[in-house]
Formats: structure tokens, sequence, C-alpha cells
């Protein structure tokens, strides 16, 4: 590690965040110096692949730059956040002769808090937050999923198909496609959940919506097991559920899996089925462009309307979908 690399990138850090106009300039300054994509975070993840008698100089040094690049962020944080709380003391001004408002207060939807709550969750991790296109290509939502042409999924009675059906576009089935798109687009390692609307050709009944939302994850590293996916989805469901819930993991069949497992959770003195996951198919990365000499990795997947029902003991889905702000307002705004 070259300690003259890692004085630039503090130099730099330092003259981007004081020369920040503004809290957003900062904040994307600070995504350039101390983001995931930044020289000293890879500089960090590349860590793991020294050996062990360079690691601990090497550790050392990125640290205290990183230390620095911090500090620096703090001086321009506090700066700023001082000049924009003295600027609104001049220009704000409360006039306490109007009446009161006693509309309703707004509020997000019960989905989009508990997604919010599974994407910082996963931030915490070290993970990023994709998305996707909902119009998908049939190649990106099923044929680099290695779903053959003659799987049930792909017919008529599961899959919205834009017409003409000889464009290949579909409403996307799940969120997968967007795993596909991150394999595509980004070297290894990569951590990434894909939170998202989806859509099947289901019929709106207590327990299915034709239109309901997913999040997926995938991992793909060197050395990754099973043992990585079990750990991740205890931390994931007692994020959840709470400390107590117990996961397990049944055996199952996705062609973009293998081997592959249902996840049930003993919640509520009962388990519950929950998600799927498995270990990513080598067919799928090597589609993909991926080494599967190297590397291999995991994915997951679950329902946001499920996690929410299982852990609100929500019966209904009808409750989910409908609007009705008796319902809503039992979560919270969520802001």
């Amino acid at each position: 590690m070259n300690p003259a690399d890692i004085k630039r990138w503090i130099a730099a850090a330092e003259t981007a965040f004081a020369s920040a106009k503004d809290l957003d300039e900062l904040k994307a300054a600070r995504l350039a110096h101390l983001g995931d994509k930044a020289d000293i975070s890879l500089a960090n993840r590349a860590l793991g692949s020294m050996a062990a008698d360079e690691k601990a100089s090497a550790g050392k040094i990125i640290g205290e730059g990183k230390a620095a690049i911090t500090a620096a962020l703090q001086v321009a944080t506090a700066k700023l956040e001082a000049e924009r709380d003295a600027k609104v003391l001049l220009e704000e001004i409360v006039d306490i002769t109007l009446p009161v408002n006693r509309s309703h207060r707004g509020g997000l939807h019960p989905i989009s808090i508990i997604k919010n709550e599974i994407s910082d969750f996963f931030i915490e991790q070290g993970y990023s937050v994709e998305e996707g296109p909902e119009l998908e290509s049939g190649w990106l939502n099923f044929d680099a999923l290695n779903i053959p042409a003659d799987h049930p999924a792909r017919t008529m009675q599961d899959t919205f198909y834009i017409e003409p059906v000889g464009s290949g576009m579909v409403l996307r089935t799940q969120t997968s496609p967007v795993q596909i798109r991150s394999m595509l687009q980004h070297e290894p390692p990569i951590y990434m959940i894909c939170p998202g609307r989806t859509f099947r050709a289901d019929e709106l009944d207590a327990t299915h919506s034709p239109v309901f939302h997913q999040v997926e994850g995938l991992v793909v590293d060197k050395g990754i097991t099973m043992a990585h996916l079990k750990g991740t989805l205890d931390n994931f469901a007692q994020a959840m559920f709470g400390p107590d819930v117990t996961t397990r993991l049944r055996p199952s069949f996705f062609p973009f899996t293998e081997p592959s497992a249902e996840v049930d959770i003993f919640f509520n003195g009962r388990w519950i089925e929950w998600g799927g996951c498995g270990m990513v198919n080598p067919i799928v990365l090597q589609t993909c462009g991926i080494d599967t000499e190297i590397y291999s990795g995991f994915a997951f997947g679950m329902g946001l309307e499920r996690t929410l029902m299982v852990r609100h003991n929500v019966t209904d889905m009808h409750d989910i979908v409908e609007g009705d702000l008796r319902f809503t307002r039992q979560f919270g705004v969520g802001l």
C-alpha cells in the first residue's frame, strides 16, 4: 500500500470538502471520497486479498487515512450546518397570528416504510441498493436467469407480455433482472439488494396481488458459501421480526440457484415460509461473464407484502392495496 496515494486521497478529500458551498455539494463530495467506490474504500476492500504479513501495516495506513478524511468531513459539515442554521434564523419568520392547520399530515405507505427499513439495514452492512426498469426484456427476466423457454413461469398465465408479443418485453415478474444488470455492469465483489415492484397475472385475493413488491439480495465474491447465506438471513430475519426469531432452510429448486432452499421463520409459535434463496447457479454467473473458478455467490428474495403481513399479523392483502387511511395510519407517517 503506497502511503503517497493515501496522502493524495486525503488532500483531494480535504479540498473537496472545504470547497463545498452547501450540504448538498458536501454530500456529493462525501460519496466521492468516502463512498463504496472511493479510492480509500476500494483500498480497504482489497485488504482481504493481501498476505497476512502485509495486511496489518496496510490496514493501519488505510485506517489513518480514512480517519483523516472523516475528520475533514466533520469539520466541513459543522461549518455548513452552522451557516445553514444562521440563514434559517434570518430568513424564516413564523407568523403566529395564522390559524392552525388541522389537516391530516401525510405519510409513507407501510410498504414504503418497510422497504426503507430493509434498505437501511443492508446499507449498514455495506450493501448497495440498486434499481431497474419495471418494463424488462424477456432475456434479462428469464433467459439470463437460466429459466428455460418451456418453464411454466413464462406462460401467459403468469407473465404480462407487452404487445406485440414478438417485442420480447414483459412486466418484470421478479426483481432478479436487476441482479443480472449489476453483474453485467460491475466487477466482483458485488454486495447489493434490489427492492421494487413486480407483476404477475394473479387475481387479487386475501394473499395474492397482480402487483406486489420484492426485495432480492445478491452477493458475489471469493469463497462465498451457504454458511454466509445462512448468517445473512439470520441477521435479516432478526432485524425484521426481533432477536428471538429462528430461521431454517428447506431444500427446493430454482433455475437460477444451485443448491436452492426455501427460507422459513419460526415466529409467533409457528413456522412460516418467508422466501427463497440459494447459491447462484454457475450458469448464471458465466452468462454475466464472471469466472466461476474464482467467484461464487448467493442470492435471496422475499416479498415485502408477506413480510409486512407476517410481522404485523395482517390477514388480508386488500388492506394493503386499497389505500384505507384507517389501516395505513397504524404504521405512523414513516418520514
